[in-house]
């Protein structure tokens, strides 16, 4: 199992909280990337696409690529 960081579950809980706002969440995502090192942005996209794929997938295409 991969241990994650407390920031990494907080922008989980954040964005999930935010998910019913496009642009919000695109706000919220864009902070956790500058935020989070590379390990846990790795992890935040599996996540996000695991979750959001359907619902976010021109936002997580723009964010992760």
């Amino acid at each position: 199992m991969v241990r994650t960081s407390g920031m990494l579950e907080y922008f989980k809980i954040i964005l999930s909280r935010v998910s019913f706002d496009a642009l919000l969440f695109e706000k919220e995502l864009r902070k956790a990337l500058r935020t989070l090192i590379e390990t846990e942005i790795n992890q935040l996209r599996t996540w996000c696409y695991d979750t959001f794929t359907g619902k976010f997938d021109v936002i997580l295409n723009k964010c992760f690529s």
